[in-house]
């Protein structure tokens, strides 16, 4: 199966559409339907579904896709070794995140050592940052919270305090740090079901029977940030995630009785690759260097 068949399979299989997989990698429509009817023939097979203008993977393209990517990433992985005799003068490196809280800061690290390595980022929920780990889309997630699943690698990174922020002018605003259990009866803003967040958060009120007036559930740190600059209840967030602002005042929790992590992750088979190894080396130094107040 030539490589460029593969390419084009994946292109079309990641972006739905036989258009936009042949603008992803530079190649016209024409020619990446011809690769993949081709492929298509040889087998006597249907690879994609085509709906209209969209084109859904069959059973068997489903089947093929982690295969394929699993392929081509060990291909780029050996041609890199090969073509740069284990230097890292050349090569990507692609990472997935659920935000952008300390991942600009492992790849400031990883830049100052190895700045011939491209870098890109690719931002979506835990779920989707671990798929495309394990589809071969991504080769480093950083996620809040660890997963339990021997198909991946797990570093823990940094723990970090959950605070308290209100309106400037909420009575709570004058104190910089309070009891959680003070938090009784307090009209309060919480983040979607799954946060890591609001799940370590709950945790720690439902062990201390601390009952909040929970008023309204807000699915984005953006959109919780607004409201509370608007005056409308208190918000929680883990204090490296904290955007400081003029109608906002952040309220420490005495004896940071809840808190979150923040892991890497790769896929276990991959844990040896030299660019998925420097990256985690380089990370590691950078945890090193953090403020002990931030670690």
């Amino acid at each position: 199966m030539a490589n460029s068949k593969l390419r084009a399979f994946l292109a079309v299989a990641r972006h739905g559409s036989f258009s936009a997989g042949a603008r992803s990698i530079g190649l016209s429509q024409p020619t990446i339907t011809t690769q993949i009817q081709a492929l298509e023939r040889l087998h006597n097979l249907e690879l994609f579904h085509r709906r209209g203008r969209r084109a859904e993977l069959s059973t068997v393209g489903r089947q093929l896709l982690p295969i394929a990517q699993q392929l081509l990433a060990l291909e780029a992985e050996a041609e890199g070794l090969l073509r740069d005799s284990g230097t890292l003068t050349r090569g990507q490196l692609r990472l997935g995140a659920v935000g952008p809280f300390h991942v600009i800061e492992m790849i400031d690290a990883y830049r100052r050592d190895f700045p011939q390595i491209e870098l890109s980022i690719r931002v979506g929920n835990s779920a989707s940052v671990l798929a495309d780990l394990e589809n071969y889309v991504t080769d480093v997630g950083v996620l809040a919270g660890l997963h339990e699943d021997p198909a991946f690698h797990a570093t823990l990174y940094a723990r970090h305090p959950v605070i308290v922020f209100a309106h400037h002018e909420h009575p709570l605003a004058r104190r910089d740090s309070i009891r959680l259990e003070e938090l009784q009866g307090q009209p309060m803003l919480r983040r979607e079901q799954g946060s890591t967040t609001r799940l370590a958060f709950e945790r720690a009120l439902s062990e201390r029977e601390v009952s909040p007036r929970m008023i309204m559930e807000i699915g984005s740190r953006e959109a919780l940030r607004e409201a509370v600059a608007r005056g409308m209840g208190l918000g929680v967030v883990s204090e490296a995630e904290y955007i400081p602002g003029p109608q906002l005042k952040a309220i420490r929790l005495d004896g940071n009785p809840v808190h979150t992590e923040t892991y890497l992750y790769c896929l276990a088979e991959r844990r040896t690759s030299q660019v998925i190894a420097t990256f985690l080396d380089c990370a590691d130094q950078a945890r090193l260097n953090r403020p002990a107040s931030a670690s």
